[in-house]
């Protein structure tokens, strides 16, 4: 029945990060450096306010957009936090996580044909949706400008069939960001064009030394932004994602939502209007522990002989393959794991231009880092 499945579809490939995970999950004695998964736990007052949502039997469909006390609160959190305005009525909608967001967004405003250009090294969610919807996405290579996705950049691959340009910033795997004036830049750039800017915002929350600054400030009218709780509320799980967009976007996106998945789990809605609102700074302490261990883990890599830029956001390192190797990065990680037993993400795994490096996660507690970084060390040396 192979011969059924859409060509598309049987044209991908589970992501490498997954991939790897799942290949290693299984093994005995590993310390695992691979996954983006807060080790703090939910909030307490988020959880309760979601036991509480559960006793009131707050358990039924919401308005396709999510309920309007989430919606208010997201509008809410975005205008303090990065200063943008957006009606929770029509310019707000509650999703099933940010990946499902990033799913509604593509299939809303790509044609066959049309191409988007990605940063790479990049998240790999985003190329399967864009070949799902026809549409060809188009890699610009980063690596020789710190990893920063800059204005200048982006003109070399613009072309005529240009639909949208993705910014998910801070980024994974590279832990690099955008200053306020690389992103005005930007903005002007493409400002008047018919091109749409989707910004993947969901590590906004733990950017390091300087708050998160959104294109969305500068560029409204063409910028999707997406955000979510994941990663600022430790709240992977939940699946609650936040898309940003002017009404005359936001109406057409909620449209392939709505049936895509009805609307977000109900539940989580009340846990994420109370986490986005009592919760506001949740995410300062754990950025706080994160900042630290990137300073450790960055110290210990230094130290090793490995060059990796020091992130300014998200909880990645994205670290060069020693050049006396000669493994590919899916070579050396396994080796890696087969004679350290620690685990960490080939590069291949973020587009082609990721060969040669690794992506460490140091979303894990200092003493899983300690061991982890001891077993690298002792492989290299």
């Amino acid at each position: 029945m192979d011969y059924l499945v859409n060509s598309r579809v049987k044209d991908i490939e589970i992501s490498g990060i997954r991939k790897f995970f799942n290949m290693v999950a299984g093994m005995d004695g590993i310390i695992s450096l691979t996954i983006g998964q807060p080790d703090f736990p939910t909030p307490r007052h988020v959880k309760e306010a979601a036991i509480r949502a559960i006793q009131e039997n707050k358990t039924v469909y919401t308005h396709n957009a999510g309920l309007l006390e989430t919606r208010k609160a997201a509008a809410n959190f975005v205008k303090k936090k990065y200063g943008l305005g957006y009606d929770p009525e029509s310019e707000v909608i509650v999703t099933t996580g940010a990946s499902e967001a990033i799913d509604i967004s593509f299939r809303t405003i790509l044609d066959e044909g049309c191409e988007v250009i990605l940063p790479g090294p990049v998240y790999p969610g985003y190329e399967p949706i864009i070949k799902m919807c026809g549409a060809k996405p188009v890699y610009a290579d980063i690596r020789e400008n710190g990893f920063r996705f800059t204005a200048s950049i982006i003109k070399r691959y613009l072309s005529a069939k240009t639909r949208c340009v993705v910014l998910p910033y801070p980024s994974n795997p590279t832990g690099a960001s955008l200053s306020e004036e690389e992103l005005k830049d930007i903005a002007e750039m493409l400002r008047g064009k018919e091109i749409i800017v989707l910004a993947d915002e969901i590590y906004s929350e733990l950017s390091f030394g300087k708050p998160h600054v959104s294109i969305g400030s500068f560029l409204k009218e063409q910028t999707i932004v997406i955000n979510g709780l994941s990663k600022s509320h430790s709240m992977t799980g939940w699946r609650i994602g936040l898309l940003f967009a002017p009404e005359n976007l936001a109406r057409h996106i909620l449209k392939v939502h709505q049936y895509n998945v009805t609307c977000a789990n109900s539940i989580a809605q009340v846990a994420a209007a109370e986490a986005l609102t009592a919760g506001i700074d949740d995410a300062l302490p754990m950025k706080e522990e994160y900042e630290a261990r990137r300073d450790y883990v960055h110290e210990r890599l230094d130290a090793m002989g490995l060059n990796a830029i020091k992130p300014d956001g998200a909880f990645y390192f994205f670290v060069k393959i020693p050049e006396s190797s000669e493994l590919n990065s899916f070579d050396f990680a396994l080796d890696l794991v087969n004679k350290a037993k620690v685990a960490v993400v080939p590069g291949s795994a973020f587009s082609n231009y990721g060969e040669g490096y690794f992506r460490l996660s140091f979303a894990y507690s200092m003493e899983t880092l300690k061991e982890g970084l001891d077993r690298l060390e002792s492989y290299l040396t």
